[in-house]
Order: structure tokens, then C-alpha cells, then sequence
């Protein structure tokens, strides 16, 4: 398996998980689970794959995909009662899946040649998207625009270190452990610490 199926198989696998968390949460049936897990998988895999125009997208190319996001959604129905907090679950399977699903999207635009730019946008796309469509169907507050949370700037800052790191002439490989690590720190440290980005605060209009 290539570095673009690891990480793939990785984010769909982790991603899954936290849909099926969610779900749970939701308290739907066995097919809500799968649905919803399968949704979050490949959902940002899906938008990367459409908006580069690739041949095929991933899981339509490789149906082993959806097995592997529905197998995490029937393990989650079995278990997810076993778990203290599933919030707090689903805050760090998120964080990991997100470390993985970046580099993803940064090595598929690589891979086609793709400029910085898209590199960049890629890598958010990947990483975010899955996320915000679980918690969209679900009714929850969207990770992704949580007030102050650190969520798309992780994606952002971890895509634009794999950049840093090639322009610097280095690896492709170096670049993308610089993206997950770069990723994970920032959103470990906004769950962990409460770090935040400033919110805007409206100012009473002068007289």
C-alpha cells in the first residue's frame, strides 16, 4: 500500500469511528450508524477527489472503503455504551483522524502536481468536510465552527508546514509527517489547554 492509501484507509477508518460516536449520541438504528459513519469517512475524500477531477474518487475506485467504515459503525453500536464519555471520544478520534486525513488531501494534490494553493485547500478540504456533514446530519454544533475552537486552523497551519517543508527542498515523506504532526499538536493543544483564536465581539455603534 502507497503513503495516499495508508493515510486513506487511516482518516476513513478514524473518521468512521467518530460518525459512529456521533450517531450514537443520536441514538439512531444500525443503518443510521453505518450511513452516518460512512458519510463522515469519505465525505472529505469525496470533495477532494471531485474538485481535482480525478479518474475515479477513492471509494468508488476502491469499495473497500465503505467495508472498512462500516465495519467501525457496527463496532461502535456494539460498544460505544462501554465508553465513561463518548464526547470526549470523539474529540480525540477527531483530532487523530484529522492529522491523518490532511496529509491525505496534501499527498493526492502532490501527487497530481497541484501548485501550493491547492495544496493548501486540499488539505483543509480533506481533512474538515467528513466532519461537518456527520455533525450537520446530526444536529450537532459543527466541530469545524465551534466558537474560538481550533479546528480548520490546525488543518490549515498542518498543510501549510508540508509546504514550508518542500519549498525548504526537503521530502515528500518529511512533508507530510511535518502536516500530521503540525496538525495534531494544535488541535491536542486547543482540547487539552483551551487554546483559542480571538472571536469577534461587536462594538455598540457610536453616537
Amino acid at each position: 500500500m502507497n503513503a495516499i492509501g495508508f493515510l486513506d484507509t487511516a482518516s476513513v477508518f478514524i473518521f468512521a469511528l467518530t460518525g459512529a460516536l456521533v450517531a450514537s449520541r443520536a441514538q439512531l438504528d444500525i443503518v443510521g450508524f453505518i450511513f452516518v459513519a460512512c458519510l463522515t469517512a469519505v465525505g472529505g475524500g469525496t470533495l477532494r477527489d471531485v474538485i481535482l477531477n480525478r479518474d475515479v474518487v477513492f471509494w468508488v475506485a476502491n469499495p473497500t472503503f465503505i467495508l472498512a467504515g462500516s465495519a467501525a459503525a457496527v463496532l461502535v453500536f456494539f460498544t460505544a455504551h462501554l465508553l465513561e464519555s463518548r464526547y470526549q471520544t470523539i474529540l480525540w478520534l477527531d483530532a487523530f483522524a484529522l492529522a491523518v486525513a490532511v496529509p491525505a488531501g496534501v499527498a493526492v494534490a502532490l501527487g497530481m502536481g497541484q501548485p501550493w494553493a491547492i495544496v493548501l485547500i486540499m488539505g483543509v478540504t480533506t481533512g474538515c468536510f467528513g466532519g461537518l456533514l456527520r455533525d450537520v446530519v446530526c444536529n450537532e454544533v459543527p466541530l469545524v465552527l465551534k466558537q474560538g475552537e481550533l479546528y480548520v486552523t490546525c488543518a490549515f497551519a498542518g498543510a501549510g508546514g508540508a509546504v514550508l517543508v518542500l519549498a525548504a527542498g526537503y521530502s515528500v515523506n518529511l512533508a507530510l509527517i511535518t502536516c500530521a504532526a503540525v496538525t495534531l499538536a494544535l488541535r491536542a493543544g486547543s482540547i487539552a489547554f483551551g487554546w483559542r483564536l480571538p472571536v469577534y465581539k461587536s462594538r455598540p455603534p457610536k453616537a
